[in-house]
């Protein structure tokens, strides 16, 4: 028997196509990074106000679960605290609900545009991951999703609205996915950007979750709420799920000022009807405006947009970005998904986004 020269990774890591995100690089001293879907106005003052008087104590090991934090998020979103699990970002629940559910070879159905970071959780995990083809218009296909099920899928992941795309599809669509699919299916509803929709939509898919045994609802503070760097993300289970992820979660994976910077960003209201109507006006003027320059822009319902570059004869996906690095602004490419000649933009602040129009004004005029 031969022995490796080295440890060796196990089989389902060793051919993963790793996510690790890249959100560009610009020798600008002034950057405007929109690459990343973060908050565009940061994080509520309140947040930041604690973050400059808090006396923490580092030597103290934070709450396994805050209560307090469950609560908030629970009056915030009118949910039941018993069925709230709070993680190290929602990028850590995806990785327990693989790692928890799937034996070696079982199949997890997602849309073709999903979060990389879904395949990558269930190859680790051992799992197939099975990728079902969107509509033409980059939106979900609840058909397609349904045909890929078999015998051996064991979840099916639903990104929605959906990461890249921006793209989303109603909650009667989701109720069908869900009801083509056999009870000992888990149906993972990815909602990280929820929270730039309307309540009625995140009420109804917590129904669902309340409803069955087999749909898990998981969010995230680090879109609307801006507070990306602490890495909170939560999940709305039934008890059987939360008992089985809770059992295999590190006891202490959310520290002690993210739990305590969640509970004041959740509670401030005021300051995300401010969020959400800054990216309203934006997404709405960037989309028009983008347009007009002859540049294909995917309809968005988050705080993103995806655009293309097919109708420009003469400028490239990876030509706009280097020279908008130029400009010191970074999108993000879109390669890994497939998507070679697109480019993700968030919505930054209002002076942000007057530079990134004359930027792109310059970049369009001067290529046609």
């Amino acid at each position: 028997m031969t022995h490796p020269s080295r440890p060796q990774p196990k089989q389902s890591v060793r051919q993963l196509l790793t996510y690790r995100p890249s959100f560009g690089e610009t020798e600008q001293a002034e950057l405007i990074r929109l690459s990343a879907n973060e908050g565009a106005l940061g994080p509520s003052p309140k947040v930041m106000s604690f973050l400059d008087s808090a006396g923490f104590e580092p030597h103290r090991y934070p709450e396994i679960q805050s209560g307090k934090l469950n609560q908030a998020i629970a009056s915030r979103y009118r949910l039941d605290a018993e069925h709230i699990i709070t993680s190290n970002g929602s990028d850590e629940l995806i990785a327990l609900l693989t790692m928890g559910y799937l034996e070696p070879g079982d199949e997890v159905v997602h849309s073709q545009y999903a979060f990389l970071v879904i395949p990558q959780a269930v190859h680790i995990a051992g799992g197939v991951p099975v990728m079902a083809a969107d509509d033409e218009d980059m939106t979900v296909s609840v058909d397609n999703m349904l045909a890929a099920v078999t015998q051996r899928t064991k979840m099916v992941f639903l990104v929605n609205p959906n990461n890249p795309t921006g793209t989303m599809i109603s909650m009667d669509e989701v109720r069908r996915l869900h009801a083509g699919l056999p009870e000992s299916v888990m149906l993972v509803l990815d909602w990280a950007y929820a929270e730039y929709l309307d309540d009625g939509f995140t009420d109804e898919a917590a129904q669902m979750v309340e409803q069955y045994d087999n749909v898990v609802m998981t969010r995230t503070f680090s879109k609307l709420h801006g507070l990306a760097a602490f890495r909170l993300g939560w999940a709305y289970c039934p008890e059987h799920i939360l008992t089985t992820i809770g059992s295999i979660r590190g006891p202490f994976s959310v520290n002690s000022a993210a739990q305590q910077a969640g509970i004041i960003a959740i509670e401030d209201i005021d300051f995300q009807a401010l969020s959400v109507a800054h990216n309203d006006r934006w997404i709405a003027e960037m989309t028009d405006f983008l347009r007009q320059l002859g540049l294909e822009v995917v309809p968005s319902m988050t705080n993103f947009l995806l655009i293309g570059f097919d109708n420009m004869a003469h400028l490239t996906a990876d030509e706009a970005a280097k020279r908008l690095a130029q400009d010191g602004i970074l999108l993000r490419t879109m390669a890994p998904y497939g998507l070679a000649n697109y480019l993700r933009m968030s919505m930054g602040t209002d002076a942000e986004m007057e530079k990134v129009k004359a930027s792109f004004t310059r970049l369009c005029l001067n290529n046609q």
